[in-house]
């Protein structure tokens, strides 16, 4: 397929369905026979590879998902240069993805908390704007989105906690992740 003009989607905010918002989109997508990547910059395969929309999306071979997050947690205070080498190449692979590859959706799920948490910089999203074709369709997410990235964007939806039920119970299989 083929996306006469591709955009620049950006979810952002403090509540809870950005990814899931950017992982519908992806879905659709694929409905319509469109080419998906997703490249996710803070999870790691060895940490994330049991949640449910990673393995049904690893059984579609029209939809790619990288990931390159560290296995463990990253400490945003002090972050470990492993950390920051892994934030750094996924950008790397997104502008070359968006160079050289035939893809009609990019998903960069978590860009925004990359960028917040100094793991990577503003020259990386520079790139990756540089490199998006005419015809693919951009998505950004996470917390916080810079203005830089806002004033990009063609679509910004910010998402916030209004209620909130893990204040009182934990994440449920098959419905968080």
């Amino acid at each position: 397929m083929n996306i006469e003009k591709g955009l620049i989607q950006v979810y952002t905010g403090n509540g809870k369905g950005k990814t899931t918002a950017a992982f519908g989109l992806a879905l659709r997508a694929r409905g319509h026979g469109f080419a998906v990547k997703i490249i996710q910059f803070m999870k790691s395969e060895k940490m994330f590879n049991t949640y449910g929309e990673i393995k049904f999306f690893k059984n579609d071979p029209g939809i790619e998902i990288l990931q390159f997050g560290t296995d463990g947690w990253v400490d945003f205070k002090n972050p470990a240069p492993e950390a920051v080498a892994a934030a750094e190449k996924a950008a790397e692979k997104a502008a070359d993805i968006l160079k050289n590859d035939s893809v009609d959706v990019l998903i960069l799920d978590e860009i925004l908390y990359a960028y917040k948490f100094n793991l990577i910089k503003k020259e990386h999203f520079d790139e990756i704007f540089d490199a998006k074709k005419e015809n693919t369709e951009l998505i950004l997410t996470g917390r916080d989105a810079p203005d830089f990235v806002i004033e990009k964007a063609d679509l910004v939806s910010e998402i916030k906690d209004v209620k909130h039920y893990f204040q009182s119970r934990k994440a449920i299989t098959g419905i968080e992740f």
